[in-house]
């Protein structure tokens, strides 16, 4: 027993000495990760006039990380907003999360030092980390949106990536003779269409609306269906058209989230795709997971990941599996309900500016109970889809351009012209320029009849007494970013006086 008592005590002091000689010779410190912390929080520190961000791998002036501005604002510090410019509608882009990440910024921060997992794969060999699995497993059973157990599980660089390889992996089969037909159901997300057409592969082509497929009389040939739930651009909850041996479906449920919509039950289908943008609003991290039921349809996916990028980066997964346990762990599901919330609050106004309009109206979903919430609530999509109402209208993006709003033309979703989708996920300035010229644009409707401020007072500086607020530009219009004040509410302020 002495002598086991001598062995562990040499064996402790021999470690002690190991450790003190490679502190005093420059190796591992246990402060390393000090620089890397006061650096990150040097740049998190600087404000941007709250209009913009500074980051690590921005430019850097005279020796000082350089802010870059929220669209419509310039400026050294993001604090000269641009009148002229134009409300952006148009992208996708889901920065209306980062208001929660700014929050719990550390709970969410990881440290990546520079000899974090070099090599080419794990060490069992895979380009998966089994935890990042796991934890995906784990988030979809905390929300009730998917079904995992006993599927399998591909990792790819954002849902696009992987939309492709799903394509791919369900035509690989067919004879080149007899190409996959493509198909969805009109209006659809037009990448479909865009990415099918622009690998144009000898085993699938874009064929257009799936109702053009559904009455019998085209059956011969193979099918896959896109089937996008919500769908992007009018946020509804879709089903698969097409059934039958010869149509394969992949389901795209990139909003299948509780910030966007109820989520009555778990999607059970044979190929789902998720995207981390959408759930987290880290589009920039490019990573997006197949849950796939066949294992011949996953080991075809993963033969396309493998040869296209071989996996995606340990850095990726790393941030991921981090952002996910903030996701899950934080008590009551505290960023669901903020995503929730936000969009909610941001539909209510959007709603409430549109009821004044018999020119413009937007889609109407109705309330469904979410199993996540254990509340009945409406549906708050990421896009408003908005129809131009007027006959005349015909071209309803070039009515919005007009007025310095530009959203996304519905003939790009296979819809009419008549149609725009208008982004909902951008920051609070972009959704709040665009509801400031939606606003405006609703109320110079009555315009062609004489309702209008022209004239009403002869002085700028008389209206701008009254009305201190508004911008007044030489035609005597109410100029809130080069639109006019509604008559209302000008004599409202009148009276008042």
């Amino acid at each position: 027993m002495a002598t086991i008592t001598v062995l562990l005590g040499c064996s402790v002091l021999l470690n002690l000495l190991l450790f003190v000689s490679m502190y005093s010779h420059g190796g591992w410190e246990p402060s390393w990760t000090r620089t890397a912390a006061a650096e990150a929080e040097s740049v998190a520190s600087i404000s941007c006039s709250g209009h913009g961000r500074a980051f690590l791998d921005g430019s850097i002036l005279d020796g000082e990380p350089v802010c870059e501005c929220n669209p419509c604002y310039g400026g050294p510090h993001c604090s000269v907003f641009l009148p002229e410019c134009v409300a952006d509608a148009d992208s996708g882009d889901p920065m209306f999360l980062e208001p929660f990440w700014v929050k719990h910024a550390a709970r969410s921060t990881i440290v990546v030092p520079g000899w974090h997992r070099m090599s080419y794969e794990f060490n069992d060999g895979s380009l998966v980390s089994k935890e990042l699995d796991a934890q995906i497993r784990r988030l979809h059973a905390a929300v009730g949106n998917a079904v995992t157990d006993g599927r399998f599980i591909v990792f790819g660089g954002g849902a696009t990536q992987l939309l492709h390889a799903a394509v791919h992996a369900l035509s690989a089969t067919n004879h080149p003779l007899s190409p996959s037909r493509v198909v969805a159901s009109t209006p659809y997300y037009p990448v479909y269409r865009e990415q099918t057409e622009f690998f144009n592969s000898q085993d699938y082509k874009f064929e257009g609306d799936t109702s053009l497929y559904n009455n019998g009389r085209f059956s011969q040939g193979n099918f896959v269906e896109l089937v996008t739930s919500p769908n992007n651009p009018d946020g509804k909850l879709k089903k698969a058209v097409l059934q039958g041996p010869s149509v394969k479906t992949i389901h795209d449920l990139a909003y299948y989230w509780p910030h966007y919509t109820p989520v009555p039950a778990p999607a059970d289908e044979d190929l789902m795709i998720f995207t981390l943008s959408k759930l987290t609003g880290h589009g920039g991290s490019r990573f997006g997971w197949a849950i796939i039921k066949d294992e011949a349809v996953y080991q075809r996916m993963l033969t396309y990941m493998t040869l296209s990028t071989y996996g995606v980066p340990r850095e990726t997964q790393l941030r991921v599996l981090k952002l996910l346990k903030v996701a899950i762990e934080i008590e009551g599901k505290e960023m669901f309900n903020f995503g929730y919330q936000t969009m909610s609050n941001r539909w209510r106004k959007l709603s409430k500016t549109m009821s004044k309009s018999k020119r413009f109206s937007i889609q109407e979903l109705e309330p469904q109970r979410c199993s996540f919430s254990q509340k009945l609530r409406k549906p708050t999509p990421a896009f408003a889809w908005l129809k131009c109402e007027r006959e005349e209208d015909k071209d309803c993006n070039a009515v919005l351009n007009s007025n310095n709003i530009t959203g996304r033309d519905g003939s790009l979703f296979g819809a009419e012209s008549r149609y725009v989708r208008l982004s909902l996920v951008k920051s609070e300035d972009d959704f709040d320029l665009l509801l400031r010229r939606m606003g405006m644009l609703v109320s110079r409707e009555n315009d062609d009849s004489g309702d209008r401020i022209n004239g009403i007072l002869p002085q700028n500086e008389t209206i701008g007494k009254y009305l201190p607020s508004a911008r007044i530009n030489d035609s005597h219009e109410w100029d809130s970013v080069t639109c006019r004040w509604p008559l209302e509410e000008l004599a409202t302020h009148l009276l008042a006086r």
